[in-house]
This record gives structure tokens, sequence and C-alpha cells, in this order.
């Protein structure tokens, strides 16, 4: 139980953090269901497993894994019937005892076809393969790109052409991919598997080719059906476009295990790690100690010890920057630096009331320090955000907020070892990017589903909004009474706040996954060990001011 807290308190948040996460996990079932049963069904009824069943069967039992974009295109693309977890699946688990990344088209969400958020969640896939040096699975079932968002998804850098970019970089690497033709594979899509080291394909429902039936003879006048034009048996005996021709979906899998154990290993990277211990206390302490409404202060510290190795920290600068707390510790046996938000009202050396999340020219400069130390001595940053943002106001201005900010920014943008982002609470404005946002290239990053992102809170960007609105309505002749000026405000919060959830986030992947916060200690040691297959390069700030 938190030291600065109440029994009624500790029950109130363990309480409403407990809410969240059941609300989390019956989201997640519902995703789970893909396309539906009745998709399900016929799908079975074809020989084929699901995409979660492929990657099930495909995973050593018993093993741990985590899910990377589970909400994409949450509560996106209504109009089109809805894209659950962005129409493809993606885990990180182990195979052989081999942690592999795993991609699986989902046939029930519209035949597989992409969306835009799917190329987005396919390119995600491939960058966290290639930073981490990670072999990665493809098991293609899918119609290809989605026509009526074709120009969402085809011609541009980051969409779908990208993907066989990324295939050919993975290959230049010397990054192990694996492609298997479970389903439809078409158009251009069909470079994926091909640009692949090694290309599997199931009889009687795979099927790869540059143009289907239909086009063919709408092309060339040639009538052709998709077996002849580009089955197994073709692809397998006549043009050798594919390397294993597997009778169903659990051969091809089992051939794919076989494949991956004997790869060679990789060198690693070299991050220190010894015999795991549990966090301290138990895992549920974290939700007693985690506010009801996130906006009271809370004791950091408490909360830290519940996600390192038998909760021992030692502190970086304890006594000065208190706004920020830097540690080095272990979770899961890796040693860490961690970088956190401090939450609770602190005083600085002069006396001066310092608030809780916001960060201070002092603690900036802390963990600037603090962070280009981390890789002078190959240590994996993890950031966990509760920050409102910098400081504002003449004093801070005097005292070169923005120079201090920008030189910890610097210090994140250039860290080159493996970096993960978990976001607790609030991570607003600058705070996001000085604390390791999706812009500075985290290896991971997972949110708690207390989480919010924003360019700032609810309240004041509500106010401010209002006001614009208020202006431009006085500036045409049309002021509006109080009544319809509060109206006005509580419907622009209600808009702005639900574009600050974590689900918002996850949705457009600004967020890998929203996670049980007692899986943090998970996340963040799969995190390291994909990331200690590859080398970390030389630290070099570049130029700052001082």
């Amino acid at each position: 139980m938190s030291t600065t807290t109440t029994d009624l308190e500790s029950a109130k948040n363990a309480d409403a953090l407990k809410l969240s996460v059941s609300s989390l996990n019956r989201l997640l079932e519902k995703i789970h269901e893909g396309g539906g049963a009745k998709r399900v069904e016929k799908l079975h009824k074809e020989g084929k497993m699901t995409a979660r069943e492929r990657i099930d069967y495909l995973l050593d039992a018993g093993k741990p894994k985590i899910e990377i974009g589970a909400f994409a295109g949450y509560e996106m693309y209504a109009e089109h019937g809805g894209c659950p977890a962005g129409g493809v699946v993606v885990v990180i688990g182990y195979v052989r005892g081999r942690q592999c990344i795993v991609v699986a088209n989902d046939a029930t969400v519209k035949a597989g076809a992409w969306f835009p958020i799917t190329g987005k969640k396919n390119l995600r896939a491939q960058e966290i393969a290639m930073e981490n040096r990670l072999p990665i699975i493809y098991l293609v079932d899918s119609a290809g790109v989605y026509l009526p968002l074709q120009d969402e998804i085809f011609p541009d850098k980051e969409h779908f052409g990208r993907i066989f970019r990324n295939n050919a970089r993975l290959s230049s690497a010397g990054i192990p991919q694996i492609a298997a033709i479970m389903g439809s594979c078409v158009a251009g899509g069909a470079y994926l598997p091909i640009m692949s080291d090694e290309a599997l394909i199931v009889e009687g429902t795979g099927s790869v080719f540059l143009a289907g039936p239909y086009l063919v003879k709408a092309a060339i006048g040639e009538d052709a059906d998709k077996e002849v034009l580009g089955g197994a048996s073709t692809h397998s005996e006549i043009s050798g476009v594919t390397d294993y021709k597997m009778p169903d979906d659990k051969t091809c899998l089992d051939t794919i295990k076989d494949l991956v154990d004997k790869f060679g290993r990789f060198d690693k990277a070299g991050f220190d790690r010894v015999e795991s211990k549990p966090a301290e206390g138990k895992p549920e302490d974290i939700f007693e100690i985690y506010p009801e409404n996130g906006a009271k202060p809370y004791n950091t510290l408490d909360l830290l010890r519940r996600i390192v190795d038998e909760g021992k920290l030692t502190q970086y600068k304890e006594h000065y920057g208190k706004t920020i707390i830097t540690a080095y510790a272990r979770i899961d046996g890796w040693a860490v630096g961690i970088v956190v938000n401090n939450r609770q009202v602190v005083k600085n050396a002069k006396g001066e009331i310092q608030f809780g999340g916001v960060i201070y020219s002092d603690s900036a400069d802390k963990a600037t320090r603090f962070i280009m130390n981390c890789n002078q001595k190959k240590i994996p940053l993890v950031f966990l955000h509760d920050v409102t943002g910098f400081m504002v106001g003449t004093r801070s201005e005097h005292g070169g907020i923005i120079k201090d900010g920008a030189k910890m920014v610097n210090a994140v943008a250039n860290s080159t070892v493996p970096k993960f982002t978990i976001v607790i609470g609030n991570s607003y404005g600058a705070g996001n990017y000085a604390m390791c946002g999706k812009a500075y290239d985290p290896r991971l990053i997972a949110a708690w589903p207390t989480a919010k992102i924003a360019v700032m809170g609810g309240e004041q960007a509500a106010k401010v909004l209002t006001q614009i609105q208020v202006q431009s309505l006085k500036d045409k002749g049309h002021a509006p009474d109080p009544a319809a000026e509060k109206e006005l405000l509580e419907k622009t919060k209600a808009s702005y706040l639900a574009q600050t959830t974590a689900y918002y986030a996850a949705a457009r992947l600004w967020v890998d996954a929203i996670i049980d916060p007692r899986d943090t200690r998970k996340w963040i040691s799969m995190g390291i060990e994909a990331a200690d297959n590859a080398p970390v390069e030389k630290f070099n700030v570049g130029v700052i001011q001082v």
C-alpha cells in the first residue's frame, strides 16, 4: 500500500483501475473475434485456421507473448463496416525458443484486405524487426488493397509499397523472413512472400498471382482458374516461385517451426542481465497506488518499486531536479535506466514549490545528464510518462526552460541505446517529446488504460478552443449568451477529451498497445531481449546549448 494514501483512497484507486482493466479485456475479447463467428465458421469449412489460431499453433506454448496493435483501427472506418485489429494480427513471441515477430492477415475481416491502418501496422511490425534484428514470419491470407480507400494506402512513402522496400532492406541486413501463403495473395501483395527468404504455400487454399482470373480475363481475354494461374502446384512445380508445398495449415506451420529451429544466432548487444527477481509486494499493489482520477499526486517511488526487481532503485541526483526521478534498477533481471515523472509536489533547494508531473529546468538538466550516462554505459532506457508539460511563465522563461528542454529532447533523440516507453497517465505537449513519445523511436511504446495523450490537458484546451469560437461569433455579431457559451465549452471539452484517450491513440498506432499495468515488466523485458539482438551505435548529442 502507498505510504501517502489512506486505506479508503487505496481501495478507491484499486476499484477504478481494476474497472479500467476489465473494460480493456472486454474490448480485446470483442476485437479477437475478428470479422465474427460466421466468417470464422466459413474459414474452418475451407480447411483454414484463423489468423489467431495460426499464431497460437506456431508459437511455443507456455512462453510469454505480446501483441502489437490490437486496437489498430478501433472505432475507425465505421462507414466501411469497421476493421478489427486493422485486419492483421501482429505478435512477438517464441518459435522453438527463438524470439520472432509474426504477422498474420485476418481473412475474416474483409478477406484480409489492406486498409490504410493495415499498412501502417505492417510497417510498424517491419520496423520492430529491423531495429531489433528480429526474425519476421508472415502468414499471408489477403485479398490485397481495399479498393474504396486505395488513395490512402497505395502511393505515398509510408504506404503499401514501403512494405516491399522493407522486405528488401531486411533481407540485405541478414534478418530472416519466412512467408507462408495460406490463402489469397494477389496483385502487389504477391511480392511480399516472394521477397522473403523462403516461401511456403498451402495446397488448395494458397494462391499467389499478380492478377486474378477476373482481371486476366478483362486484360488479355484468357480464361484461367485460380489453381492453374497461381496455385500450390503451379508455383512449386512449374514456376519455382515458392519453396515448399504444404498439404494443410498445420503442416505448413510445423515446417516453419523446423526452419526457425535451424537459424543461426546474431551477436548480442551485450545488455546486462542477471537472475530475475520479483518486484516488491504484489502486482496488484499498482492498482492501489495510481490515483482514481489520475489528477491527484501519488508516491511515484512506491509505484516504481512494484515494477523493478525487489523494489531496488539507485537514484541518480536524488535531491536535485525532483520533478523527474532518474534511477538505475533491474526489470526481470535486465539492467535499466528509468526516467519517470514524479507526481508528488516537491520543494527545490530554495524552498520553492514545484508541481508534480511538470518538467522544470533543473529536472530537464538532470534527465539529460542521466540519459547521456546510460548511453555511455550501454544501459537500456525506460521512460514512464505522467507529464503535463514543461513549466511556463516569466521566471521559467528567464531561467532558460526552452534551452534546458531542448537539451533533454536532444539527448532523447540521439540516444542509441534502446528506449522503451510506458504512458501511465498524462502525456501532454513537449513533455511527450522529452519523455520519448512515439516520434522519438522507442523500440516499444505501450499505454495503461489511464493514459492521456494530447498537446495539452482537456480543460485548458477546451477553454482555448471555446474562446476562439466565441470570438469568431462575436466578430460576426452573434455573441452567445452565458448559457450557450457554457454549452459550447462542454461540447468542445467532450470532443477534445475523446481524442486524448488511450484507445484513440492505440487505434492510430500512436502506441503499440494498451496493457494491463501488471504486464509492464513483461513488455519491457521482452523488448530488451529483442533489442539485445542489435548492435548499439556510438552516441553523439551534437550541438547543445549549455
